[in-house]
């Protein structure tokens, strides 16, 4: 019934181990999700079945970090919850990434303030910054598949220590507003 069938019973086959393990890296992603604000409604729709994360083997969400190999910081961090993400960042299991979700993890978003960091990867290295504010969730699968990409690649920079360096790729968005059909004008009529 599977690839048995369509091989020949006395045929062989060969592949290099790195890309057998790479493909079952890139065919299990699991996420750990680190939602603080209104970019987790959008973290938590990609997981619903309209946009079906499982079809891309990133369905498991891990509440766990040593049970996780990609965090997704989603929404804004404080000065306060900072350690905390740090702790979860070095209690995940190497090889791991990150994705900066919307403007709030990436940039500090519209909180220009001091309880505010102004961008995560000043703390952690990202991987993948995801924009927008909120980004729709298929910029969430955008930026996983683009990890995917790289798992399959084993593109990993590394620093003459031998320090995994953070890819800092960028999500090009691919969402359009449409135009009102109307023009909107309040007047007496």
């Amino acid at each position: 019934m599977g690839i048995e069938a369509a091989l020949p019973t006395d045929s062989i086959l060969t592949t290099q181990f790195h890309r057998i393990s790479n493909w079952a890296r890139r065919s299990s992603v699991w996420p750990m999700p680190f939602a603080t604000a209104c970019c987790g409604i959008e973290l938590m729709a990609t997981a619903c079945s309209r946009f079906d994360l499982a079809r891309f083997g990133a369905e498991v969400m891990r509440f766990s970090p040593r049970q996780s190999d990609l965090l997704i910081v989603a929404g804004r961090v404080s000065i306060k919850t900072l350690p905390v993400l740090q702790r979860i960042y070095m209690q995940m299991a190497e090889p791991k990434w990150v994705i900066s979700m919307g403007a709030c993890a990436s940039t500090g978003g519209v909180f220009d303030t001091y309880a505010v960091v102004q961008g995560v990867d000043q703390f952690i290295p990202v991987d993948v910054y995801v924009p927008g504010c909120p980004p729709r969730p298929e910029m969430l699968i955008e930026g996983i598949m683009a990890i995917q990409k790289i798992i399959d690649n084993d593109n990993l920079p590394r620093d003459p220590e031998g320090k995994r360096l953070p890819l800092q790729l960028a999500v090009q968005p691919n969402f359009q507003p449409t135009p009102q059909p109307v023009d909107v004008s309040i007047g007496a009529s």
